[in-house]
């Protein structure tokens, strides 16, 4: 397979996470990112731009088009496909025909811009329906299938070569056994919606660990059409203490035969994506065999001039269990992954025991924490201000495993509790939030439970 980045494969990034959304030049550098490593689609619908999702209804001021004319202009001259999104479900009353007429304003101001590919959205929206709503349509499925189709027909009609997407109420397996829009929404959706029309889905999960074609082979059956992946692999917005910067994978380069296109949903904050897409780009063009590792240091690599500092110059070997230690969201990297079983082997055994393993352990760990101090000169602050509370939470532990080790190795304080100086209750690991995160523990079969009275 040469590449799938050619013809009729969607392939590249969506800006739809919930967050700050990023700014014009950072938009501008993924264009060129993207166009640079053959990608072809950037689709735009950040979740918190009030005007995608919370004021749908209303058109944008000058200063906001001019600024989505800058954005449609600078993918049509990198030859990149600009697809803009409105999500109307929050609020929507689906058999209001004035509703419909909010929608066509709103595409043919985008239309006027440049805009030729569009799509709308139902995820993340109240699972119910305005009784009249109910009444006319009986189903959310048949509701929402009349919308997107009247506005696609509208939209064909002035745009013929215009790449349509809707995303469903129910877009993972998870959503879909649950019930999430009633009873067979996704057959009424593979029955009513136009087969021109594209479906997003994120797979088995929100963020699924890997996506096999029996998988979606047994989605098209019910969609009728290739599903359009949705990915949110490397998403962080669900949680502000981690970013996720390891390789694209869990995903088989069979896949691609299978699915109009492969979208990620990556960090929140810019600078921690250029693994992921750059990973993502060599997925898409690779040959049947797929090293994901080898693809993650071979971005390392790339990724490496950008962590120029001020003073002495990093290493790309601590930069990579940097990013084994913030890799993806169901396993670590390798060498961070090393790094743990390490601490945890030694933290398990006497200390009397410990001897020179103690000595060489503290003296990886000081490494890594330096380097995380050394940060702190990159000259590429928006990198750096990006890390600072990341990267900052990561030196707090390695400082705390640092001084226990020490303390606990002194002869006479092999059994001795360790009172640290600096981690003081209330300021370390503190706050209503952590004292929550108290109360429940997560079990090795996933369910959760209250911690046992007296732990």
């Amino acid at each position: 397979m040469a590449t799938n980045t050619t013809g009729n494969f969607l392939a590249g990034v969506i800006e739809g996470f919930y967050g700050p959304p990023w700014t014009q030049a950072e938009r501008f550098e993924l264009f060129d990112l993207m166009s640079r490593w053959g990608l072809n689609t950037y689709f735009y619908c950040p979740k918190d731009d009030l005007n995608q999702r919370a004021i749908w209804r209303e058109l944008y001021s000058a200063a906001e088009a001019e600024a989505l004319g800058e954005l449609i202009q600078a993918c049509l001259q990198r030859n990149l496909r600009f697809v803009y999104a409105l999500s109307p479900g929050l609020d929507i009353r689906y058999s209001n025909a004035a509703e419909l007429d909010h929608l066509k304003k709103r595409f043919e101001q985008m239309l006027e811009l440049g805009c030729k590919n569009f799509a709308l959205l139902f995820d993340d929206i109240p699972d119910r329906m305005d009784p009249a709503d109910s009444q006319r349509f009986g189903s959310f499925a048949s509701a929402q299938c009349h919308v997107v189709n009247e506005i696609f027909r509208w939209t064909r009609a002035r745009c013929a070569e215009a790449r349509f997407l809707f995303c469903p109420t129910p877009y993972c397996g998870r959503m879909a056994a649950g019930g999430l829009g009633g009873e067979g929404y996704l057959s009424i959706i593979g029955r009513e919606l136009l087969p021109e029309l594209e479906v997003f889905w994120t797979g088995p999960e929100i963020i699924s660990r890997e996506i096999t074609v029996a998988h979606i082979r047994e989605l098209q059956t019910v969609l009728r059409r290739k599903p359009l992946i949705w990915d949110n692999l490397h998403a962080n917005d669900y949680d502000g203490r981690r970013f996720f910067c390891g390789p694209y994978s869990g995903r088989t380069p069979e896949l691609r035969a299978e699915v109009s296109g492969l979208l990620i949903n990556p960090n929140t904050e810019f600078p921690f994506n250029f693994v992921t897409i750059r990973t993502l780009a060599e997925f898409v063009s690779c040959s049947a065999n797929w090293d994901c590792r080898q693809a993650y240091l071979a971005a390392m690599r790339e990724w490496f001039p950008y962590f120029a500092t001020s003073g002495q110059p990093l290493s790309l070997e601590d930069l990579i269990l940097l990013g084994d230690c913030y890799y993806l969201p169901y396993e670590d990297g390798p060498e961070a992954k090393k790094l743990f079983d390490r601490a945890r082997d030694l933290l398990s055994q006497n200390p009397a025991t410990w001897g020179d393993e103690a000595i060489a352990f503290r003296k990886q760990i000081s490494r890594l924490k330096e380097f995380c101090f050394r940060l702190t000169e990159l000259r590429h602050r928006p990198l750096f201000y990006a890390l600072n509370r990341r990267v900052w939470e990561l030196r707090e532990e390695l400082d705390l495993l640092d001084r226990y080790i020490a303390f606990k190795s002194v002869v006479g304080n092999h059994d001795a509790a360790y009172h640290p100086e600096s981690h003081l209750p209330g300021t370390y690991r503190g706050g209503f939030v952590a004292r929550l995160q108290c109360l429940m523990v997560t079990q090795t079969n996933g369910t959760i439970a209250p911690v046992p009275q007296g732990e």
